[in-house]
């Protein structure tokens, strides 16, 4: 057995123990989908954090109801408590043919679910925008034909394009429209069945592929779910990003062998209205790390069906998302990719499928040539290289889990920037529950600056490291939830990059400019 898989099977053998003690919810889900009500029950009674909302009464209640339909017995009294307290219709909506079959019978329940009768689950997300095009998300309750119509603001054209949603990809469809022009405001209405099921939503297609711009980003992971923290998700809408990128630990599943786990928090992120508001008009750009692929640090190996959960974490996470790629497709499975934002090149890395230890490789051969070629043809005046875990040296001391752990490879991508002249490169991570700027040293080319974000939504907050070998610490934060803010300006004869920390509460706790000279090999 090689060290890979002797390290996940020892993450396989402790998962219960080593739960995560913020989401009582989800911790008793992984058990009910082992077959454990008796311990789930036990699990779900403990308190997430000292604010037990009601909100997370309502979730209490709702995973009540499920444990009682697995046992077959009366669930409707817990089912109309969690949607007395305000759980989302949808919840129950999504597993009503399965898992919630038994309610069926129950004559109040029913009542309400007439009460709904939208077909539409979960969306519309919007994604994978581009100059002159972007892609619509949705689920609904069943296979259904759906169309989106997009318009321009005084209505004089008007692009239709058609769909269906597959129960093959989990009752999803991506509708792409293209044609339109470049950063111009459009509205846009989802249908279901010819029935409009959606308001009226207005996005911005991104200035031309190469062309000067200013315009401002936001990032983060850490995402797991916490009824205290989900109107994050309206503070960053207010902030009115033009893109937004999740950098892992969107969801927490921690559970890659049981599929109702991962439907179960999911579903539970795409039914939160706060989330709702802001995928339905900020393009999302997404990766995975540990917590939604597999479990806490996880290190699978190098194969691609080896362990044999792999492919389907994979095409789960496919079916949930609205990305421009995934990897290379079904041959090569994986969730890296790149697009652009006028003069700026975003390169998103996947730093869980192919991870391997033995072999000192966190991207694995394919996505690494991928990685070096693509540097080496950008023509962005900023290159923004994205990875889920950390770049800087000793942000996570004793850890395996940061590019510590394969620091040859590192060297080996920061060695081809340096030795190619390959201007402009600034490094993004997540997985830290805090936000941070750092800067790494270089004896050649020039020294990296890496901006870290990831305590989105999440309770449990990591300490700042000011005095880590290897980095230098610039700015930190950790007092509450937090999102990474970029504003990227070519417009100005002096390129620059500012970086901003805001906070849940919408302030902004810190700034700090990058200028593009900082970020060049002439100096």
């Amino acid at each position: 057995m090689s060290r890979n898989h002797t390290i996940y099977l020892f993450m396989i053998l402790i998962i219960v123990p080593l739960q995560a003690q913020h989401d009582p919810g989800r911790n008793a889900v992984r058990l009910l989908a082992r077959g454990q009500i008796d311990s789930a029950l036990v699990v779900l009674q403990k308190s997430p954090h000292p604010l037990h909302s009601p909100a997370h009464q309502a979730e209490q209640y709702f995973v009540q109801s499920l444990a009682a339909c697995m046992r077959e017995q009366n669930a409707e009294k817990f089912a109309l408590q969690a949607l007395q307290d305000g759980i989302a219709v949808e919840r129950f909506r999504a597993w009503l043919n399965d898992y919630f079959s038994p309610l069926k019978s129950s004559k109040a329940f029913q009542a309400v679910m007439k009460q709904h009768k939208n077909p539409l689950l979960h969306g519309p997300m919007l994604g994978a925008v581009s100059d002159t095009s972007a892609s619509f998300w949705c689920r609904t309750e069943s296979e259904n034909a759906v169309s989106i119509k997009v318009t321009t603001d005084n209505g004089t054209s008007a692009f239709i394009k058609k769909g269906r949603t597959s129960k093959k990809q989990d009752h999803t469809a991506i509708i792409r429209i293209n044609g339109l022009e470049p950063n111009r405001r459009y509205r846009y209405r989802l249908f279901i069945d010819q029935q409009a099921t959606s308001p009226w939503y207005a996005f911005r297609t991104f200035p031309t592929i190469g062309s000067q711009a200013r315009f401002s980003i936001v990032f983060g992971g850490g995402a797991g779910f916490g009824a205290d923290h989900e109107h994050m998700w309206l503070t960053i809408k207010e902030h009115q990003p033009l893109a937004m990128l999740m950098l892992g630990d969107n969801v927490y599943i921690d559970d890659p062998e049981h599929e109702l786990t991962a439907e179960y928090c999911y579903y539970r992120r795409q039914s939160q209205m706060q989330w709702r508001q802001l995928a339905a008009v900020t393009p999302l750009f997404s990766i995975y790390d540990d917590h939604d692929f597999a479990t806490d640090d996880c290190i699978p190996g190098p194969e691609i069906d080896t362990p044999l959960w792999k492919r389907k974490v994979w095409q789960t996470f496919r079916s949930n998302w609205n990305n421009p790629a995934y990897g290379f497709g079904p041959t090569q499975p994986g969730c890296w990719y790149d697009f652009m934002i006028a003069d700026v090149h975003f390169i998103m890395l996947d730093c869980r499928y192919y991870r391997d230890l033995d072999g000192g490789s966190m991207l694995g051969p394919v996505q690494k040539k991928w990685l070096l070629n693509t540097l080496a043809a950008s023509t962005g005046r900023f290159k923004v290289l994205a990875s889920s875990v950390p770049w800087s040296p000793g942000v996570k001391p004793g850890s395996l889990d940061t590019w510590d752990s394969y620091a040859d490879e590192r060297e080996e991508i920061f060695s081809f920037i340096d030795k190619n002249r390959i201007d402009g490169v600034l490094l993004m991570a997540a997985d830290r529950h805090r936000s941070d700027l750092r800067k790494i040293p270089r004896p050649q080319g020039y020294d990296f600056y890496e901006v870290m974000s990831s305590r989105l939504t999440n309770v449990h907050t990591h300490s700042l490291v000011e005095d880590a070998k290897g980095s230098q610490f610039i700015m930190g934060y950790n007092e509450k939830c937090s999102f990474g803010h970029l504003e990227f300006n070519t417009l100005d004869e002096e390129a620059k990059i500012t970086y901003s920390i805001i906070n849940i509460d919408g302030v902004i706790v810190d700034s700090y400019t990058i200028r593009a000279e900082e970020l060049s090999t002439k100096n």
